[in-house]
């Protein structure tokens, strides 16, 4: 739970409610103007989109041998559930797919495509009776009737009653103290480092550029440089709270919102040059990744040669001379 007041230091996208494979693959940014306080989901994002387009949703793919650019190549489909027979699949008992309107329409004795989100309409289990009768789903074979109306009332109960999704609202304002629940919670998969979480709030304040690109392409390049380093993405944020001079260098969430990236951004061509010659003096003494012990001694030196540097005009820093 994100207070109005904390609102606008970050950038918050909405659920992608209709997936197109060339088109719309990513999360469009959320218009949050004039909202009280918001509920932001921080882990589950992947499955609560996958439930919305199954229900609500439509999921558009490319068919093979058509032209990447040809719009018929990518058909809008929704997600249906074959009332008639099982799944061919040795580990699904329901046969679930994403049908055109045009192939749900096509029945047969073994194939009755129901809609999946549909199903939200029922708001009483005798509607689903009504449903069977309406369509005659009834005068099908015997064990076919029955395996239609288990499906349709087991779906209903999996969507109306069965509580399937867990979740801890999280009402404290520090983003540090929320990304460590979420480090903690996922500790069990690939785990997700700290800086990972942080670099991905924090770059997606930037506006102009692709910030994860530009941070991990820099990255490759200064430990490339010389015999090769092992920087990462914590030396590289960490120099920037200090290049720009801000009061607070805490390597945590509350220092990277949007007016801080803001300034990062705008001063990304002089930190980054700052920092690789820093590197690259480093390189000239004969450090590397095996004798450069602490990548930290990199940080005053690029502080130095930042501000010996081009005046930096969109930073509000002084150059010294």
């Amino acid at each position: 739970m994100l207070r109005k007041e904390n609102i606008g230091k970050f950038k918050f996208y909405e659920f992608l409610r209709e997936y197109h494979e060339r088109d719309r693959i990513h999360n469009p940014e959320a218009n949050i103007s004039g909202e009280e306080d918001i509920v932001a989901i921080l882990d589950g994002q992947q499955r609560l989109t996958s439930l919305y387009l199954a229900l609500k949703g439509t999921y558009a793919y490319k068919m093979p041998w058509k032209r990447k650019n040809s719009g018929s190549a990518y058909p809008e489909r929704t997600l249906y559930l074959n009332l008639l027979s099982s799944s061919e699949e040795y580990d699904m008992v329901y046969d679930f797919k994403f049908l055109t309107q045009e192939a749900a329409d096509k029945r047969d004795d073994d194939h009755f495509w129901f809609r999946v989100g549909f199903i939200l309409d029922f708001n009483e289990p005798n509607e689903i009776n009504d449903f069977i009768y309406d369509h005659e789903l009834n005068l099908v074979e015997k064990e076919k009737a029955k395996f239609a109306s288990r499906a349709l009332f087991r779906l209903h109960k999996a969507i109306h009653d069965t509580p399937c999704i867990n979740y801890y609202l999280e009402k404290s304002q520090e983003l540090d103290k929320v990304l460590n629940i979420f480090i903690r919670v996922n500790s069990g998969g690939e785990p997700l480092s700290y800086s990972d979480l942080l670099l991905s709030i924090a770059t997606a304040q930037w506006s102009k550029r692709d910030a994860r690109k530009t941070i991990t392409t820099f990255i490759d390049e200064l430990n490339n440089i010389g015999d090769g380093f092992n920087l990462n993405k914590d030396i590289v944020l960490k120099t920037c709270l200090v290049l720009c001079d801000f009061n607070d260098i805490a390597f945590k969430v509350d220092n990277f919102d949007s007016e801080a990236m803001s300034k990062i951004e705008s001063c990304w061509e002089d930190i980054e040059q700052a920092i690789r010659l820093a590197v690259e003096l480093v390189a000239s003494f004969g450090f590397n990744e095996k004798t450069l012990t602490a990548n930290y001694v990199i940080i005053p030196i690029a502080y130095y040669l930042f501000k010996k540097g081009k005046p930096a005009k969109f930073c509000g820093v002084l150059q010294i001379h």
